[in-house]
């Protein structure tokens, strides 16, 4: 599928500034599930940021401008074709150790509510599998109260309590939950096709590790593996370490002017 994407934000700097520095992670990597066709980030001082890999592996840039104006314009536009793997990722060359990311953050504190039916799970070969989308099943209880249902193909859907938690809970919920049961797990950020969210905004969901299959995505929030709807744009530890931009002086989170996620024509 071809997903085109146009995403305009705006960055509060504040008035008396003499010069901001933004580490900018919003573009998305050619890889297993997907090929970049076009992608391009408009904002002051893009034309001359460093642009480098970071220790994740996500693409990122560091970008400067000297007196900025008060706000700051974002725009990010580009086309990427995405296939559906049912979440599976693999082995990405030049990626950190997968237990790295059994490292616990104050993001993704494990939940006993969770966790606790798991503990003994076994959780190696096969059972592994198992076991990843139980606890995707039981976050989406816990954080959404969402309930599962089986369609008559075998695929599992949602139904709603009502609740309307944030794409973030549900991706720290089952993070946390993975790793105190000693399995890697990551987060993240990308845009999502055809969401039906209230507020525009990147979409977020984690990945789990598995020896024999290698990373595999998980979105509890939508109780499916992601599809060729997801689109990856950065992975980390948590929200903090994939934030789209992060800027010096410190600014809130930019605020979304526009968003639209649909198939190309």
């Amino acid at each position: 599928m071809k997903i085109a994407i146009r995403h305009s934000m705006s960055l509060a700097l504040g008035p008396g500034v003499t010069r901001g520095v933004q580490h900018v992670l919003l573009t998305p990597l050619t890889g297993p599930t997907q090929t970049v066709h076009e992608w391009s980030i408009e904002m002051p001082g893009m034309d001359r940021a460093a642009s480098f890999i970071d220790a994740f592996g996500n693409r990122a840039q560091l970008v400067s401008q000297i007196r900025p104006e008060p706000e700051l314009p974002i725009t990010v536009a580009g086309i990427v074709e995405t296939i559906d793997r049912n979440g599976v990722i693999g082995r990405v060359p030049g990626d950190i150790p997968p237990a790295l990311y059994r490292r616990p953050t104050a993001a993704t504190k494990a939940a006993g509510s969770i966790t606790s039916k798991f503990r003994t799970a076994p959780k190696t070969g096969q059972d592994r599998i198992a076991l990843l989308h139980a606890l995707m099943a039981r976050v989406a209880e816990v954080v959404g109260g969402e309930e599962q249902t089986q369609t008559q193909d075998g695929q599992s859907q949602s139904q709603s309590s009502g609740v309307h938690a944030p794409a973030t809970d549900y991706a720290h919920a089952f993070i946390g939950a993975a790793r105190a049961l000693e399995i890697p797990a990551r987060y993240v950020t990308g845009y999502l096709n055809g969401s039906d969210s209230e507020q525009p905004a990147l979409h977020a969901w984690a990945e789990a590790w598995d020896d024999g299959l290698g990373w595999i995505g998980f979105d509890a929030m939508l109780l499916l593996c992601p599809t060729d709807k997801h689109v990856r744009v950065a992975v980390g530890l948590d929200a903090t370490s994939t934030m789209p931009v992060r800027s010096i002086p410190v600014a809130g989170e930019p605020q979304v002017l526009t968003m639209s996620v649909e198939a190309a024509q």
